[in-house]
């Protein structure tokens, strides 16, 4: 039987958008106010907001993350080649800013080891090719100096002497103007792709992708921390391959490693992990997490200020960190020609991980996000903040899950945490003066734990899925040993041929029956099906397109053991044959030619099979070769008696096949060549003559 198709009411394109356009144009004071609630998702929810209910939560949680985001904002400026000052200006405004325009209740949105890793990697860059030294080790005698004297060089104007740079702007200068103007560049990115919608650039994000970046880039942070654990002098490695040129400058000035860096680092290792094991064995039983980094760098600051380590050991510190803000500055638009490709997959690394985290736990806690505005919220806390001095952000798995398990029930936890940045950056900044930097290595070493874990999950990733190993292990490698921003243009493109790889060479099967049943299964992967006499049943488990054509045709001979076009010229050439001996007066049949007379391949094979049944149901679209295939093995066994007959098609290849004309003119013999389940096309090949 055929199922009446619903007749579909054509609809004007045209039309269609000028109703579109009409709607987005229009102005009136309620959609005036539905954009601004929607732009500002916080003019909605904070009027509801239940104090009772919510208050002790935030609370409690802003002032962990606050503790947390203090030391991670220091160390992470190492990540980043700029001042910590900067790192804590980034904290600040980001948690200000998602305040205001996130959807996702939970996330913390902040510095982030990997967004930092990648600002850094451009600064570097340019302040290379800028002419400066990358040696960060310059000795801190600027004291405790306050805002206006420290900075000084950052209020300088730029001028065109080098795009961007001129004499009287130093080193710290023109590194937080690249960093405000990636800043600034990847923002604008993320506003044009919610403006445009374009947020399904994520979707090419695959999680193997991800994982494979992140643990490739942890690698590399590892490895660019390593100098500041033992107290070596090296250059700051640059351009591809930085990781094997980094260990190898390593191993070679070894034997100067600084003995107080190299005891601190320990002691400092030991204390962290140890606290953080704990802390993950027992947290059902603690109400917050221990601020160990807090305690660690309170610590370990009073005993290098007293112990003088920087003056008797040359340890290396963090110097003079300025208090107060600095007069905010426009990004240079000549620097920002030069980042502009570096934006971009800096654009979609920060908006795919605040997206990703934002609906994990909106699906944990039961409620939605919108993912455009996410890119607007994100966008904007890169826009605003990079004409404060700020860098690149993006949302933090290891910070959100703090928050979760302290009690964060709204971003009002977001505004607490800014506020405990905002008091050291008002007051407590200058006494991390001593803090010596390889104590800040060993905070973000230790905060790489759960992405070097990863590979400890690689047999059981294995087992799952071996395509998706494969393309874990190829975007880490490409990650840690050539770059971040190629190892994640490697991952995407790998994991695309992969795909592609899949649908070219898809599994293929002839279908048996199971037994007193109307289904039927793969003959090789099945026990106990039993064989239909006279009928071969193909299923093809993947779109059929140009791709594929050739292995679709090839895997349908070698199954079915009849190539149609073989066996054609065979018989033409023993009918040519038998015709040349009938001439000769030799009456003999074709199957009695003597040895000599004829060769085997000439004889007509004996096919077990009159009917053809293809499995469409894998098949999800046909292209243009696709329908002419079909149309073509249609011919070839016809020629051979042998009728073809398609199963399980869905209404899109069913139209293809229409368009293509596979059912002749006037669809007459459709009823004859189509049938919505195998067992339906079975029957009717049964009752063929």
């Amino acid at each position: 039987f055929l199922m009446e198709r619903k007749t579909r009411v054509k609809i004007s394109m045209k039309e269609v958008i000028l109703a579109k356009l009409g709607k987005s144009c229009s102005c009136t004071p309620q959609k005036l106010k539905n954009f601004v609630m929607d732009f500002f998702p916080v003019l909605r929810w904070l009027p509801k907001y239940r104090c009772k209910d919510y208050i002790w939560g935030d609370v409690m949680s802003g002032l962990v993350i606050g503790i947390i985001l203090v030391p991670q904002a220091i160390a992470y400026s190492l990540l980043a080649g700029l001042k910590p000052i900067y790192s804590l200006y980034t904290s600040f405004f980001a948690n200000i800013i998602y305040f205001l325009m996130g959807t996702s209740r939970h996330v913390s949105v902040g510095i982030f080891s990997l967004i930092s890793l990648m600002v850094g990697q451009v600064v570097d860059r340019e302040l290379l090719l800028a002419g400066f030294d990358l040696n960060d080790d310059v000795p801190p005698d600027l004291g405790h100096g306050s805002l206006q004297n420290d900075s000084l060089s950052n209020t300088t104007a730029f001028n065109l002497t080098i795009p961007g740079i001129n004499a009287e702007c130093g080193k710290e200068c023109y590194a937080i103007g690249i960093a405000t103007a990636l800043t600034f560049v990847a923002g604008v990115y993320q506003v044009l792709m919610g403006i445009f919608r374009l947020g399904f650039v994520s979707m090419y994000l695959s999680e193997s992708v991800l994982d494979g970046f992140a643990t490739g880039a942890s690698l590399t942070i590892l490895t660019a921390q390593v100098k500041y654990l033992i107290g070596i002098k090296i250059p700051r490695s640059q351009g591809h391959g930085m990781l094997v040129i980094t260990w190898i400058n390593i191993f070679r000035n070894i034997s100067q490693a600084n003995l107080c860096d190299v005891i601190t680092s320990a002691i400092c290792i030991v204390v962290l992990v140890t606290a953080k094991e704990l802390g993950d064995r027992y947290k059902h039983k603690l109400k917050f997490p221990l601020p160990t980094e807090l305690v660690v760098i309170v610590v370990a600051t009073l005993v290098s200020h007293y112990g003088k380590l920087n003056e008797v050991y040359a340890s290396s510190v963090s110097g003079a960190i300025p208090t107060g803000f600095i007069p905010p500055k426009v990004p240079e638009f000549n620097l920002m020609l030069r980042v502009a490709v570096d934006a971009l997959p800096l654009a979609i690394v920060s908006f795919v991980f605040t997206v990703s985290l934002s609906e994990m736990f909106a699906k944990k806690y039961s409620y939605t996000i919108r993912a455009n505005q996410e890119m607007f919220a994100v966008g904007f806390c890169n826009i605003i903040p990079s004409f404060f001095h700020s860098f690149a952000t993006s949302a933090a798995l290891a910070k959100t899950l703090v928050k979760t398990s302290t009690g964060c029930q709204t971003q009002v936890s977001g505004v607490i945490s800014a506020m405990v940045v905002l008091l050291v950056l008002l007051f407590l900044a200058p006494l991390f003066y001593s803090l010596q930097k390889c104590v800040l290595a060993c905070i973000i070493i230790v905060s790489l734990r759960g992405a070097l874990r990863k590979f400890q999950d690689v047999p059981a990733r294995y087992h799952m899925n071996k395509m998706d190993t494969l393309v874990w292990v190829v975007t880490m490698s490409a990650s840690a040993l050539v770059s971040t921003e190629i190892g994640l243009l490697v991952g995407i493109v790998f994991s695309m041929l992969c795909i592609i790889i899949r649908t070219q060479r898809p599994r293929t099967a002839l279908l048996g029956q199971i037994q007193d049943t109307n289904f039927y299964e793969d003959d090789l992967e099945y026990e106990n099906l039993s064989t239909v006499p006279k009928v071969k049943i193909f299923r093809f488990e993947a779109p059929l397109y140009y791709a594929n054509r050739n292995y679709f045709l090839k895997s349908l001979y070698r199954l079915t053991n009849l190539d149609p076009n073989l066996e054609t010229a065979r018989r033409k050439k023993y009918e040519k044959k038998e015709k040349q001996h009938l001439k000769k007066g030799n009456h003999r049949t074709a199957n009695g030619l003597g040895i000599g007379e004829t060769t085997l391949q000439l004889v007509p094979k004996q096919i077990d099979f009159q009917a053809l049944v293809v499995d469409c149901s894998s098949i999800s679209f046909l292209d243009t070769t696709g329908v002419n295939t079909l149309k073509e093995i249609l011919k070839d066994y016809k020629n051979l008696n042998i009728s073809v007959l398609l199963a399980c098609c869905n209404p899109s290849v069913i139209d293809s096949l229409k368009r293509g004309g596979y059912f002749g003119r006037d669809f007459g013999c459709m009823q004859e060549m189509l049938f919505y389940s195998i067992h339906n096309a079975v029957l009717f090949a049964k009752d063929q003559k």
